[in-house]
């Protein structure tokens, strides 16, 4: 039987590529709304994050997001995705 290689995405943050499950999902809706993706299902544009405060702050400083998405990031999808973090951990 061949396996099925698992997806891989980049991190915006590291700009390392990794699992796609390992990652979380930020995705920005077709409203224009920018969103923590849980499910990784959502409608929309998506970039990927480590679930790391060191990879979150990579991309807080080379805007990794605003890149991603080309448009501003509100402080307040930085600081769910610092409350998802200390979740995970």
């Amino acid at each position: 039987m061949n396996k099925k290689p698992l997806p891989q995405r980049m991190c915006v943050g590291c700009r390392e590529m990794k699992e796609k499950r390992e990652l979380i999902r930020v995705v920005k809706t077709p409203e224009g709304d920018i969103t923590i993706d849980t499910k990784g299902k959502m409608n929309g544009r998506g970039a990927y994050i480590c679930p790391k405060e060191d990879c979150l702050q990579k991309a807080v400083k080379t805007k990794g997001l605003e890149r991603a998405f080309k448009q501003q990031i509100t402080p307040e999808i930085f600081v769910s995705l610092k409350e998802r973090l200390a979740q995970d951990e």
